[in-house]
């Protein structure tokens, strides 16, 4: 019985967290996937294959010493492969992970002479999808969907209970 009560803080926190909403997933994208950061890959159509939305993550893993990440500014610069103003620049390790943290384009490039052979890309990031709808199902009335909305409450509250009254092998009535 002692066990018992000593889950009950956890079985109740772990009720709540089921009961919030999801949040947006954001998601890690390898750059080139399989083959990597590497020469002779088309990093022109890689991207086509995706949606980025705000949030999500480049990963690009590549071979240490060799290659690296320039994040330059604008188009002009990476139709030049031009390193010369960087907004980041990274060559240490063996991969360069970065978050999308805005709407719009981005351009990435190798300094090393290998962006002339097409080691650069450019993403476009959208912002970030909204939830599905609530479980809830539309109504005519903004009372009712207080209502329903009360219920679930009342729903999950009771179900919170039964379980925890379980647990500690006490009665319930709902």
């Amino acid at each position: 019985m002692a066990a018992a009560r000593n889950l009950l803080p956890l079985l109740t926190l772990l009720l709540f967290a089921a009961a919030a909403p999801a949040p947006s997933a954001a998601t890690k994208f390898v750059v080139g996937d399989k083959q990597n950061w590497a020469p002779n890959v088309n990093y022109t159509t890689w991207p086509d294959k995706y949606h980025f939305h705000v949030d999500d993550w480049l990963q690009f893993n590549y071979q240490k010493g060799m290659y690296d990440v320039v994040q330059v500014a604008d188009e002009a610069a990476y139709d030049k492969c031009d390193p010369s103003n960087p907004v980041v620049s990274y060559d240490r390790g063996r991969n360069f992970v970065i978050q999308l943290n805005r709407t719009g384009r981005y351009y990435f490039i190798c300094s090393r002479g290998y962006c002339w052979g097409g080691m650069k890309v450019t993403v476009l990031v959208e912002p970030r999808p909204a939830p599905p709808p609530s479980a809830v199902a539309p109504s005519a009335s903004g009372a009712a969907a207080a209502a329903a909305a009360e219920i679930s409450s009342w729903a999950l509250a009771a179900a919170a209970a039964s379980l925890c009254a379980a647990v500690l092998g006490l009665p319930f009535a709902a």
